[in-house]
């Protein structure tokens, strides 16, 4: 379609990305290919890029493969602070030239690197499970979901660039118009290197603001292969920059540069309320209140009712604890079961639990992977440690043998409100299962956090999936389903608290974030 007749009515629906079958033969047959293809690139070396200059410094680090930590899957050179500076000036300078790029031109360019990450997904799906430690079925719902975010946010940014007009006063002309920032810090965790990535970036660029991409130092293969898609796309070489290096070097520097508009992070808490801390401050030159979109992670409860289906309750808390190795900001780390029915509860999930297997995520067999790295590894076996003095340990509790990051998904129950593996965030195959009272006693151990990201109640009861609607207080809740999964489009992401800004990533506001609103009145004669 030209790009000047791109409108949203010239668009079909936007509809979410299916997922490959890998039960079928020949997408088996592909992902064993791009494995095959990816791990011939293992060692390469790549540099900086910053606003279409690469740049070697010959400072390095290595990404590894947490299945298998003897292999190299990238070698990346690192930043320095006057790099950093370098890379906000470059954004700085070219933002004028992008900002006046037409919504239509930019969207174009959105919808082919949406076209290009399908024709590339096999390959983007092998190297999630080699640098990011994903299973196949995983993967595939990442890349599915970096797609979904370019599809969803190009229809979004066609219908804030023609806003609906303000109320018009006799003898004015009145307009309401969107604009863009300036030069935006965007952070994505390692978690999801490519849909989180995918989603914040583009949705800053199709807005007009130019980027610097600040990438996780465990996953930043994955976002120089998304470097390569803008690109091929039509996004300019100096709409964005791609800075490996040091969050505490490189990252402070880019927030608190006077030129640095917006900041977009997801990671931990602690991380999350540094950066907003330091983007508080004014610096010498600095005329505008930086922004700061955080997502910042969850303590996630599932609530159980004693009047369910205890068998989908189990596999959907099962799901919801150990998909991606419990390594998602909305997993459930928290099981909160109504006292009639906690035995039985905890005998079945006990036992689907023992039966998943775990071991290296280029073999399909496996329904779990590996943690991120030694560090994730070493923390959540001391938490593992710390649970089984706080409560009983029903399943798993130790790490395999052998030299990848692998541990057992672990159930611990009796676990009391003020316990630590209650209250503190695990990120890691490690769930807390508490008795609750009745259902008003199971809301208030629910909200009992500091968080506030996702939540599930399984119940069959009208009357309590109506009071969970009021009183789980949550910004992402599900009844009768897994707490895990948000699908772009259908289900706004982002959460309360100390969960980050509610930012709503997926939704039909989040560009805004991006964007600001400029009031014009004409008075006509």
């Amino acid at each position: 379609m030209p790009v000047a007749s791109l409108n949203l009515a010239s668009l079909p629906a936007f509809r979410n990305e299916p997922y490959a079958d890998f039960s079928r033969p020949g997408n088996r047959a592909a992902m064993e290919a791009a494995l095959a293809q990816v791990r011939a690139e293992f060692g390469t070396e790549y540099p900086l890029v910053i606003g279409g200059e690469r740049i070697e410094t010959g400072d390095q680090l290595r990404s590894l493969n947490p299945s298998r930590p003897d292999e190299v899957v990238g070698v990346h050179h690192k930043a320095t602070a006057e790099l950093a500076v370098k890379a906000v000036e470059s954004a700085f300078a070219f933002f004028p030239e992008w900002s006046r790029t037409t919504a239509a031109a930019r969207v174009a360019m959105l919808f082919r690197a949406a076209e290009i990450l399908r024709r590339r997904k096999m390959e983007f799906n092998a190297w999630l499970a080699v640098e990011a430690g994903k299973t196949w079925p995983e993967a595939e719902g990442e890349v599915a979901e970096a797609i979904d975010f370019c599809e969803y946010y190009a229809r979004q940014m066609l219908r804030f660039s023609t806003p609906e007009a303000p109320v018009q006063l006799p003898g004015e002309k009145g307009q309401m118009i969107y604009i863009p920032l300036g030069v935006g810090v965007v952070i994505p965790p390692w978690n999801f290197a490519l849909a989180i990535l995918a989603g914040m970036a583009t949705a800053a660029l199709v807005a007009g603001n130019t980027v610097i991409i600040k990438p996780s130092s465990d996953t930043p293969t994955i976002a120089q292969k998304f470097a390569e898609v803008l690109l091929e796309a039509g996004f300019p070489a100096r709409s964005f920059s791609l800075l490996t290096g040091s969050g505490a070097l490189v990252g402070d520097v880019l927030v608190q540069h006077p030129k640095t508009r917006f900041i977009s992070f997801t990671g931990s808490r602690d991380v999350g309320l540094r950066i907003n801390e330091l983007a508080a401050k004014p610096r010498k030159g600095q005329i505008w209140i930086r922004r700061v979109v955080a997502e910042m992670g969850g303590k996630d409860a599932i609530i159980v009712d004693c009047d369910t289906d205890i068998e989908r309750a189990a596999t959907g808390v099962l799901q919801s604890a150990f998909g991606y190795q419990g390594q998602k900001c909305s997993a459930c780390s928290r099981a909160i079961v109504d006292a009639k029915i906690y035995d039985e509860f905890l005998e079945l999930l006990g036992k689907k639990a023992a039966a998943l297997s775990v071991g290296p995520t280029d073999d399909p067999s496996n329904d779990m992977g590996p943690v991120i790295n030694a560090g994730a590894k070493k923390s959540i076996l001391e938490y593992i440690e710390c649970g089984k003095q706080e409560g009983r340990l029903v399943a798993g509790g130790e790490a395999l043998e052998g030299d990848g990051y692998f541990i057992r998904p672990t159930v611990i129950a009796d676990i009391e409100a003020t316990d630590r593996l209650f209250q503190e965030e695990i990120f890691g195959p490690v769930l807390a299962v508490s008795k609750a009272r009745d259902f008003d006693h199971a809301l208030e151990l629910a909200n009992d956090s500091e968080y506030g990201l996702t939540g599930a109640v399984y119940t069959n009861d009208r009357a309590r999936i109506e009071q969970a609607r009021e009183q789980f207080f949550v910004g992402n809740l599900y009844i009768n389903r897994k707490c895990t999964g948000a699908m772009v489009g259908a289900h706004p992401f982002g959460g309360f608290n100390m969960s980050g800004t509610d930012s709503k990533a997926g939704g039909p506001d989040y560009l805004l974030q991006f964007l600001q609103a400029k009031s014009i009145a004409e008075k006509i004669d």
